[in-house]
């Protein structure tokens, strides 16, 4: 996951918080937004634009997805690997989560070959 991640345009691994595992972000060092958050267990990207898209998530997964503790609120979800959600479903989640996190930074800070969501 992490390799997918990284292969983004502009994406870039950092561990602000020291944990085991890193956050994936996308734009410049010191105005980068994470797109990814990656853990032994699954990955915690942006569901959609809005709470409300983001729990189709949570109707299509039950157990599998699930609200991301402090920034749920905003549209994220922590969804798990190796159960219900197929590898091909992940993926196409990061990519969504990247082109949401991209579409939201200035156009002077977005990488060459960021292509925001519409």
């Amino acid at each position: 996951m992490q390799e997918h991640c990284l292969a983004k345009p502009g994406a870039w691994s950092d561990n602000p918080w020291e944990h085991e595992h890193p956050v994936i972000k996308v734009g410049p060092a010191e105005r980068g937004k994470i797109f990814a958050f990656l853990s032994a267990g699954g990955v915690g990207v942006k569901g959609g634009p809005t709470r409300e898209v983001a729990d189709e998530w949570l109707h299509r997964f039950p157990g599998d997805a699930t609200v991301m503790r402090y920034i749920g609120r905003s549209g994220w979800n922590d969804l798990a690997f190796g159960g219900a959600i197929s590898d091909e479903e992940l993926l196409e989640a990061v990519d969504e989560s990247y082109l949401l996190v991209v579409a939201k930074l200035p156009k002077r800070l977005r990488p060459p070959g960021a292509d925001p969501a519409p």
